[in-house]
C-alpha cells in the first residue's frame, strides 16, 4: 500500500483544526533512529490504504512528497472524533521488514456454542492478545472457536493455535477469551435459595433454643415435685 504524504511545516492544534476542514489529517512518521517526520495526508487517501483487507496492519509504504525514499510502515497509534468516528491523527513507525515487531490483534469469536443453545451467556472477556512476528506477517485478526464451550466453560489463549512465524505474548493459561455462564435465571434462583436458607437457620436455631430452655424448665418442676 503505497502512501504519499506531504511533510508539515507549521505545528500546533490550531493548525491542525486548519488542516482537517480541509478534509487533511495530521501525522508524524516516527523512522528508524531518525528525527520524527510531522506530515500531512488527505484523509481519502488515508482511510482507502486502512480500510483493505490487512485493516489496520497494513503495510504501508510512506513516501514524502517530492522525495523517491520508501518508508515500510505501519500504523502505531490513531485518534478518532468521539461523536464522527473520523480519524484526526495518526502515528505511523518505520520498520524493517525483515525484524518481528509486537503489536496487539483482535480477537473474533467464531462457531456456535452448544451452551449458548441450552441457554447459557456467551461473554467474551478478552478483545485484543498482544503478539510478535514479522510486519508481513501479522494477521488482520485471531478466530476462537467457541463451538466447544459448555455451560459452565471456558476458552483460554491456550486453546488457540498460533498462525505461522506468530508468537503470543499473553500468558496462555491466564487469558480469558470467552465464558459461557448458566442463564440469569437459574443464577437468581440459586441466590433465592441461599438467601432463604440464610434467613431460615437463626429460625430454626432460635426453636431449637427455645424447645432447649423449655425442656429445662420442665426438668427442673419436675424435680421439685419429687
Amino acid at each position: 500500500m503505497k502512501l504519499v504524504v506531504r511533510e508539515r511545516e507549521q505545528l500546533g492544534s490550531r493548525e491542525s483544526r486548519r488542516l482537517r476542514r480541509q478534509g487533511l489529517i495530521p501525522g508524524i512518521l516516527y523512522g528508524r533512529g531518525n528525527k520524527p517526520h510531522a506530515f500531512v495526508v488527505p484523509e481519502r487517501e488515508l482511510r482507502s490504504v486502512l480500510t483493505t483487507s490487512a485493516g489496520l496492519h497494513a503495510i504501508l509504504d510512506v513516501v514524502l512528497d517530492g522525495q523517491k525514499t520508501v518508508h515500510p510502515s505501519v500504523l502505531k497509534d490513531f485518534q478518532q472524533d468521539a461523536q464522527r468516528g473520523k480519524i484526526t491523527h495518526v502515528d505511523l513507525h518505520e520498520v524493517r521488514l525483515d525484524q518481528p515487531i509486537q503489536t496487539a490483534v483482535a480477537v473474533q469469536l467464531v462457531g456456535e456454542s452448544p451452551g449458548v443453545k441450552e441457554g447459557g451467556v456467551l461473554t467474551q472477556v478478552t478483545r485484543e492478545v498482544h503478539i510478535e512476528a514479522l510486519p508481513t506477517s501479522i494477521p488482520e485478526h485471531l478466530e476462537a472457536d467457541v463451538s466447544s464451550l459448555g455451560i459452565g466453560d471456558a476458552l483460554r489463549l491456550a486453546d488457540l493455535t498460533a498462525p505461522a512465524e506468530v508468537t503470543f505474548l499473553d500468558d496462555p493459561e491466564e487469558t480469558v477469551l470467552a465464558t459461557v455462564a448458566a442463564p440469569r435465571a437459574e443464577i437468581e434462583e440459586e441466590v433465592e435459595e441461599v438467601e432463604e436458607g440464610a434467613e431460615e437457620a437463626p429460625i430454626a436455631e432460635a426453636a431449637e433454643a427455645a424447645e432447649a430452655a423449655e425442656g429445662g424448665e420442665r426438668a427442673e418442676a419436675e424435680s421439685g415435685e419429687s
